[in-house]
C-alpha cells in the first residue's frame, strides 16, 4: 500500500495500522527507543508523581482515542 492510499483511508482504519506497526516494532529484539522517547517518559512519570496526569486502563484510553476520529 502505497502513502497515497494511506492518506485516503479512514481515520480508524489508520490508528488500526499504527496499532498493527507499533506491535511489530516493539516485538524485536533489536528495536531501540529513541533517546527523545526516554525523555518523554522521564517528564511522564514526574506528571504521575505529582498528581498532573490520569491513568486510565488500555483498553479505555483506545476506546477514548478511536471514538474522537468515528
Amino acid at each position: 500500500m502505497s502513502i497515497a492510499e494511506l492518506s485516503q483511508l479512514p481515520p480508524t482504519e489508520k490508528l488500526k495500522i499504527i496499532e498493527t506497526l507499533w506491535s511489530d516494532l516493539a516485538a524485536e529484539d533489536s528495536f531501540e527507543s529513541p533517546a527523545w522517547h526516554n525523555e518523554e517518559l522521564r517528564k511522564t512519570e514526574a506528571d504521575l508523581t505529582a498528581g498532573r496526569v490520569e491513568i486510565l486502563d488500555w483498553e479505555d484510553a483506545k476506546k477514548e482515542l478511536r471514538s474522537r476520529f468515528e
